[in-house]
Order: structure tokens, then sequence, then C-alpha cells
């Protein structure tokens, strides 16, 4: 299946990143590209959204599980855990895909998002992540989310944002199919 690229956001200091044109029943699958993503303000989360009209507001609920492999820069220590704090259970809150990200210019966040079949009105919204953040903290994190928007309604329309603060980085969005 080939890849479509259908839309490019590139933020500079912006405090969101906002998709709300284009995610409709031409692709059942729609692929969210992010690069470079680095936080003005250290150790903020970067997460999104979900609208079903459009953008007007954002806060469809969702359920998600969420784990991580970690290894700090000085090799003092690594692990694989499954963060249940990073969970949602029914939640309209945002989701996180990178936690505590470091605002040096040798941090920043990568990774992609598969959101599935999201005009689809018979069945909720599933989606997966796979993130890796240089932290705060010194040290990587490679994330996985994976849950779903538990509505029938369509999803038309993707936030991202950090949880404190602006933000400079590339968001891509392709179609596939």
């Amino acid at each position: 299946m080939a890849m479509t690229l259908i839309t490019t956001n590139t933020e500079s200091g912006d405090a969101t990143s906002s998709f709300t044109a284009s995610i409709d029943s031409t692709y059942k699958l729609y692929i969210f590209k992010f690069y470079d993503v680095n936080p003005a303000t250290d150790t903020a989360n970067f997460r999104f959204q979900g609208s079903s009209d459009g953008g007007s507001s954002y806060g469809v609920t969702k359920t998600t599980t969420w784990f991580k492999a970690q290894h700090e820069e000085s090799d003092a220590s690594t692990a694989l855990s499954y963060d249940t704090s990073y969970d949602l259970a029914q939640s309209t809150n945002h989701q996180i895909v990178a936690y505590s990200v470091g605002s040096d210019a040798d941090q920043s966040v990568a990774g992609e998002l598969f959101l599935f079949n999201p005009s689809n009105t018979t069945y909720v919204k599933h989606f997966y992540a796979t993130v890796n953040s240089a932290q705060a903290g010194n040290e990587t994190s490679n994330n996985y989310v994976a849950g779903y928007f538990n509505t029938t309604s369509a999803i038309d329309a993707i936030q991202w944002s950090m949880s404190s603060g602006n933000f400079d980085g590339t968001i891509k969005m392709y179609g596939v199919g």
C-alpha cells in the first residue's frame, strides 16, 4: 500500500499542532510522523487528543495502555516496564506519548502514530504509537502506546501539544490505501 503525504505542519514556538482537515473516509489508515519535536519547557510531556467535531473541541474518550524501554546516557540504569501512570481508562485527557522531554538542543521526540479507520461510524477507532524521546534526565525512552477512541462517531481532527509551554518540530500526516 502506498503512503500519500496529506499535510505537513512545521511548528516554531507553537502551543499546538492541529490537523483539522482531510481526516475522512478517503483512507482507512492515517499515519502521523513527527520529527525533532523539542519543547520550550524542560520535562514537558508530548501528547495528542482527538476530535469528532472538526477540531471545535477535543476530548474524545479513550482507553489506552503504555509501556517503555529506557536507558540512561551514563549507563547507570536500564528498564523495560509497563507504566500505569500513562494509561487512560475511559478518559477524556490527552494521551501522553513521550514524558519528561528535555528542552536542550540534543533532546527531542520522534515517532509515529497509526490511526485506523477514523471515519467508520460503527466501531471504535483503534490507534498505536511508537515514540523515542531524549529526556530531561539525559536518558532515552522508547515508548509504546496503544488504545482506542471509545466512540462510534468519526474522528476527524487530531491535535498535538506539550503538557507545558510551546514546542518546535515537524508533524506530517499520511494516508495509506
